[in-house]
């Protein structure tokens, strides 16, 4: 099994970052969303351009598996995990936790000392298992639909940057 590669997100992601977004929510919520509320919180990406410009507009690495992209996460305002998705087809494979890392590694070397996510209830223990601590539960109306999450944080080990920087 080959590990993640990451890169930036490209404009000809555009599609594929809505699709994973889609497919993430639609194979691996569904323990912890029912269906009208995954089906309010897909629509996100109903407008495929839109979507996209909003993730260009931040941060945002995809992560492939054999050259295939199969997740993406964004980092807005330098300090907080605005998305983490992962196709079902790679889930468990190692690829959110590189894209976290590299977030998580990117924002301590601009000198950021702590990280924020309103982690879904998918991801939750995701984040948990990564040291970020629980701060206050959230509920978030999509689309007439009711969606809970946890806002959660993470301080950060500042990055040595030796004796020349």
């Amino acid at each position: 099994m080959s590990a993640p590669a990451l890169r930036p997100m490209l404009p000809s992601d555009a599609h594929t970052v809505a699709e994973i977004f889609r497919a993430s929510i639609e194979g691996l919520a569904g323990e912890d969303y029912n269906p009208a509320q995954q089906e309010a919180w897909m629509s996100a990406a109903d407008d495929e351009a839109a979507f996209a410009a909003r993730r260009e507009k931040e941060l945002t690495l995809i992560a492939t598996l054999d050259r295939v992209p199969v997740g993406f996460a964004s980092l807005k305002d330098s300090d907080h995990i605005e998305m983490l998705y992962v196709h079902p087809r790679a889930a468990r494979r190692g690829v959110a936790k590189a894209l976290v890392g590299a977030l998580e590694t990117l924002a301590a070397a601009r000198g950021i000392t702590r990280l924020t996510v309103d982690a879904s209830d998918t991801a939750r223990d995701f984040f948990g298992h990564r040291g970020y601590t629980a701060q206050r539960r959230n509920t978030v109306e999509v689309n007439g639909e009711w969606l809970g999450n946890t806002s959660m944080e993470k301080t950060l080990q500042p990055v040595n940057k030796g004796p020349l920087q």
